[in-house]
């Protein structure tokens, strides 16, 4: 098992529909540990991105991730970008409240120094009980609590609100 210092990856899937619903906290906290069929990482040159293929586990605390391939880019010492690719690339972590928010994507690319999280192709961001949204394209800004869905050309953006009241009956 490989493992990647906790600044690494930071929270990929700290994204949920509310922007005022937040990825747990403490996970971030957690190490990091990685699973993956084989690495080519180089310790000296940083200039050289670390790849990581055949079936990629992340986790961290609660946040679980799964692709076929994962891309880290460093600078200075940090990890700055981290691109993920899959059939499709998955994403599952409990939020604070206690619920969970669960993504799919063929790629997730996580830039670190902007704090944004971009899935693409076929992108579905679910919290179940809360809502879910799906578009070819959805843009996370983890800072302001942001989210961007859209598509290229006549891509569509599908959203599903939940009723706050659901087992209530009027």
């Amino acid at each position: 098992m490989n493992r990647i210092p906790a600044a690494s990856l930071l929270l990929i899937a700290a994204f949920a529909l509310p922007a005022a619903v937040l990825a747990k906290t403490s996970d971030r906290n957690q190490p990091i540990d990685v699973d993956a069929g084989s690495s080519d990482c180089s310790v000296s040159d940083e200039r050289l991105p670390c790849l990581l293929t055949s079936g990629v586990t992340i986790t961290q605390g609660t946040l679980e991730i799964q692709a076929t391939r994962a891309d880290l880019r460093r600078s200075n010492g940090e990890f700055q970008r981290v691109i993920l690719n899959g059939g499709p690339v998955k994403l599952k972590q409990q939020m604070d409240d206690g619920g969970w928010v669960d993504a799919t994507a063929a790629q997730a690319d996580y830039n670190m120094p902007s704090d944004t999280v971009v899935l693409t192709g076929n992108a579905v961001v679910n919290q179940p009980g809360q809502g879910k949204i799906e578009g070819e394209r959805i843009v996370y800004n983890m800072g302001t609590g942001r989210v961007q869905g859209g598509g290229e050309g006549q891509g569509r953006v599908r959203m599903q609100f939940q009723p706050r009241n659901q087992g209530q009956q009027p």
